[in-house]
């Protein structure tokens, strides 16, 4: 597997992006609407996509949440590259990625019925906390934290 440090406009992150969209709306149907304002992530540089065999097939990225955050987003594997370790390299990228620009925390929200994703967050080191920002009050909502020291 490589994993390529990339930008929000490259081909390949965006073609992950609307199969990740099409999932997301089929586990929350019309409440999906109310999340995709909080998913744009336009002229973001700090992006990374995995590729097994040249095909791209998993994808994450972070952008600025204060000072010393990070918020993980859009992180996403092709269904048939599931449970192969991709998106723990994806995620392991990105905290790496945000400690060299000197972050030392990180946080992401993710969904009620994401339960593989809730598992794998919990698997590297990240807790359950308060919902920040615009999910707080959102029930479908998940928000988790970790440290990156």
């Amino acid at each position: 597997m490589i994993i390529k440090r990339t930008h929000s406009n490259d081909e390949d992150f965006k073609t992950l992006v609307v199969e990740l969209d099409k999932d997301l709306t089929s586990r929350y149907e019309e409440r999906q609407a109310v999340y995709d304002q909080y998913n744009k992530v336009p002229d973001l540089k700090t992006v990374v996509v995995a590729y097994q065999h040249n095909k791209p097939v998993g994808c994450g990225a972070f952008k600025s949440y204060d000072e010393t955050s990070v918020e993980i987003k859009r992180m996403f594997v092709d269904v048939d590259h599931r449970g192969k370790g991709i998106a723990s390299a994806i995620l392991k990228e990105l905290e790496n990625w945000s400690t060299e620009l000197g972050y030392t925390t990180a946080v992401l929200e993710t969904g009620t019925k994401q339960h593989e994703a809730i598992a794998l967050y919990k698997k590297l080191g990240y807790t359950i906390t308060e919902n920040y920002g615009q999910y707080i009050g959102m029930n479908t909502s998940i928000c988790m934290k970790k440290s990156l020291k």
